[in-house]
Formats: structure tokens, C-alpha cells, sequence
């Protein structure tokens, strides 16, 4: 079994991490759910850095985006699914 391309943390989230270098649009990624320990794969829309998000599922402007089981902000604009989820269109509820 390869290494996933992203992480999820909890089933729950709406976004998970990219953890592999190198990750462009009209791909197709393999995602690992470490709270079932389940696999899947969805198709990337972008280019994605290292470190950043990938929506898992349609993000309507507005939603809250859930990261690690917990709310990390706001979406600011609309998020296809397989998109780069980062400051450009996610910001914090505090301000």
C-alpha cells in the first residue's frame, strides 16, 4: 500500500492535509481517515502546496470548515470539491 497523498483526522472534517510534495491540478489523490484507518481516492482540481488543504466535499460560502474534528473558520467563498482550501477562500470566525 502506498502512502496517502492527504490525511483526514476525524470523518467529520470537511478538508484534509496535503502531506506529500508535488500535488497538481487533475490528479487523482489518496486520502487516509486516521480515525477509521479507511482509504479513498477523489480527484484534485489544483495545484495543492505541502501542508495545505483539500476540500473533501462541495464548501458553500459561508460553511464552516472542520479540520482535526474542530471548526477552524469560515469559508469566504465558494470551495469546489478537490479544491485548495487556504487563506485565499477560508478565514477565522474570531474577527
Amino acid at each position: 500500500m502506498s502512502a496517502p497523498d492527504f490525511i483526514v483526522h476525524d470523518a467529520a472534517d470537511t478538508v484534509g492535509v496535503i502531506v506529500k510534495e508535488g500535488i497538481s491540478a487533475n490528479s487523482t489523490l489518496t486520502g487516509w481517515v486516521l480515525e477509521d484507518d479507511s482509504r479513498f481516492e477523489m480527484a484534485c482540481i489544483d495545484d495543492i502546496p505541502l501542508g495545505h488543504k483539500i476540500a473533501l466535499g462541495e464548501i458553500a460560502e459561508g460553511d464552516t470548515i472542520l479540520k482535526y474534528g474542530h471548526d477552524i473558520g469560515k469559508a469566504v467563498a465558494g470551495i469546489a470539491k478537490g479544491g485548495h482550501v487556504h487563506t485565499q477562500n477560508v478565514k477565522t470566525k474570531r474577527w
